[in-house]
């Protein structure tokens, strides 16, 4: 299931399709292998819904492409293949955490360059809430990728997705950017699910193994993170629904998870649901979040909140899904200040809530 956001008022809307983490299943590492011993060549399609000005995708492979790489992951009983991109010149990639995940006990973690050359890489960190990691190669002096500004990014911009689907290493593909500001859920790890905030949706083909590779602008700068793709159900094929997560918040994660191995987020402290306008009682008041209950001694009840308050806004946004409170959790900090309008008993209130951390439990 899909939970899409548009821009502004931020509707969440559920869409009947299926979403698939697009990590190659592991059988498909034979063809990955079968091109260790040489140069790969490049193949490049072009999305068919694509019109009007596109990119020189020949010249955006040829510059940025040394600086994509694939992932083999294999651990005890699984394992796959993704895509990664070289940020740091002293070995650092970037990725997503579902590429990497059967490999973060005693697996192990394998980078193929777009030059056939392979390396032995290391597991920095990784974040599961927001579906990213970052391994390292033992070397140094290498190519990285040019990095872009997500908040630049238009709708029907020409993009192109640099990575391995199918395993099959220095694919490219291109399209536009159909829609900003899609809030995204994915499958996570165990009965959990990750949250892809404000992400990208493009038609550029995003296949299984494309997970953790380039989306980049006509400059060849990365503007996102390729996650997740959307099926019928009928294929696992693409369908021209990708999502990437934007660089600006998948570099902020990356910069923590290489200085500190892990992610801080922050914390709320409450448990609610969504409350249609005619269960309200409130003579037609539009509908908002019902807090079912409050941590005792959690931020939210520092400021004052109780349950079976409702949240009518938060920080001016009408409050129409718990994703938005999620959300918050994820691109915001320990120590920073939310501002939530609620009503409590047909009277309307304000409430600041300071952001704690979240524990390591929750």
């Amino acid at each position: 299931m899909v939970s899409p956001t548009s821009g502004g008022a931020r509707r969440f809307l559920p869409w009947m399709i299926g979403l698939v983490a697009v990590i190659a299943a592991a059988v498909v590492v034979v063809v990955v292998v079968t091109n260790n011993n040489n140069k790969s060549t490049a193949t490049i399609t072009t999305s068919a819904a694509t019109t009007g000005p596109s990119c020189n995708v020949t010249s955006v492979a040829e510059h940025e492409l040394p600086a994509v790489v694939t992932i083999m992951a294999s651990g005890a009983v699984n394992g796959g293949v993704g895509s990664g991109e070289v940020i740091r010149s002293d070995g650092y990639i970037l990725t997503n955490n579902h590429v990497i995940a059967a490999a973060a006990g005693s697996g192990s973690l394998d980078v193929i360059f777009d030059n056939g050359n392979s390396a032995h890489a290391t597991l920095v960190g990784r974040d599961p809430l927001t579906d990213l990691a970052v391994i390292r190669v033992d070397q140094s002096n290498l190519q990285t990728i040019t990095i872009g500004n997500s908040s630049d990014l238009q709708i029907g911009q020409p993009v192109v997705a640099l990575g391995a689907p199918l395993g099959l290493s220095s694919t490219v593909t291109s399209g536009i950017v159909s829609a900003l500001g899609r809030t995204v859920h994915v499958p996570g790890e165990g009965s959990a699910s990750a949250l892809l905030v404000d992400a990208v949706q493009t038609d550029a083909s995003i296949n299984p193994g494309n997970s953790g590779g380039a989306l980049v602008d006509c400059s060849g700068a990365l503007v996102g993170i390729p996650t997740a793709g959307a099926t019928t159900g009928e294929t696992g094929g693409s369908i021209g629904l990708g999502f990437a997560i934007p660089v600006n918040s998948a570099l902020t994660i990356a910069d923590e998870l290489i200085s500190t191995g892990s992610v801080t987020h922050s914390f709320v402290g409450v448990q609610a649901q969504p409350l249609a306008a005619s269960a309200t009682g409130q003579g037609g008041q539009a509908g908002g979040l019902w807090i079912i209950s409050v941590v005792a001694g959690s931020p939210a009840a520092s400021a004052g909140l109780r349950a079976g308050d409702i949240i009518r806004s938060i920080d001016g946004s009408p409050a129409t899904s718990t994703d938005q409170l999620m959300a918050l959790t994820l691109t915001k900090r320990p120590g920073d200040r939310v501002e939530l309008k609620y009503e409590r008993d047909g009277a309307e209130a304000t409430a600041t809530i300071t952001l704690g951390a979240r524990p390591s439990s929750t």
